[in-house]
């Protein structure tokens, strides 16, 4: 029986040959014929057989993929950043109504959006202004991201920030026997409001993606049967002004890598 066989060994055959030999004996063998006929397990991988090569990358990425992939940071900082609310099309709320034709439409009132929240973002370093967008510059069909970065060019932005609100809300009923007594009267229902924001910034120039953003918030109320369209509403827009204004801080902490990962030096710590 050959000592250095991995199939054949076993522990046996250890046991027998240290009762027979002693332990120095199997020691030495294995320091010197074992290591003698020790083979390395095999070579890398050739990634050019997996077709990883850069050309063969280049020929099987598709087009539009591929022209995506292409596309390169091309904004100056210190730079200006238009901004525009994108909603499903003909998205219409007690308090706003959209605009635009197409694959989605935009809102251009506030109506959960606090002053403070944009002074908080023109606040932040490396940037020269915002610039909401209105109907003025938006063209009326809208069909991809690049309408609106050409709204975004119209006045001279260099970046675009989109955002978009997905807000889902339910009425359950929770005491169910004290609307029979009190005739509906008793707020015996609650609003419930899920509302998530999602933001996404992009190089007016050639839509380059510079980061993401999202916040979530929750909110419930209690309404009755009389009242419980208003409630939703109003607890539809607690939810998405609590979700903005934490958008607003997660976007502060992403742009933060965006300027220290794009801007030169001097426009981070400009002289003087």
């Amino acid at each position: 029986m050959n000592p250095c066989d991995p199939i054949r060994w076993r522990a046996g055959a250890v046991r027998r040959n240290l009762a027979g030999w002693g332990a120095g004996a199997v020691l030495a063998m294995l320091a010197t014929g074992c290591a003698m006929s020790y083979r390395t397990p095999g070579p890398g991988a050739d990634f050019r057989s997996l077709g990883v090569t850069d050309d063969d990358v280049e020929q099987g990425t598709d087009y539009a993929i591929g022209r995506r992939l292409e596309r390169k940071p091309l904004a100056a900082f210190p730079t200006h950043i238009a901004i525009v609310r994108v909603q499903g099309g003909g998205y219409a709320s007690h308090s706003s109504r959209s605009y635009g034709r197409g694959n989605y439409s935009v809102v251009t009132t506030r109506d959960v959006e606090s002053d403070a929240a944009f002074e908080r973002l023109a606040a932040l370093p490396s940037i020269r202004g915002l610039a909401p967008l209105n109907r003025l510059v938006i063209s009326e069909y809208l069909n991809d991201e690049e309408d609106l970065r050409q709204a975004a060019a119209s006045v001279q932005a260099d970046m675009l920030l989109i955002y978009t609100f997905d807000t889902v809300f339910d009425v359950e009923e929770k005491i169910a026997p004290l609307s029979v007594f009190t005739l509906g009267l008793f707020p015996d229902d609650e609003a419930r409001v899920t509302s998530t924001v999602s933001a996404a910034l992009l190089d007016t120039r050639n839509g380059y993606v510079y980061g993401l953003a999202e916040a979530t918030s929750h909110q419930t109320q209690l309404a009755n049967n009389w009242t419980s369209e208003a409630a939703v509403d109003q607890s539809r827009r607690r939810a998405e002004q609590e979700a903005f204004d934490k958008l607003v801080e997660n976007l502060a902490t992403m742009w933060e890598r965006v300027v220290r990962e794009y801007a030169p030096a001097e426009a981070v710590n400009p002289a003087g």
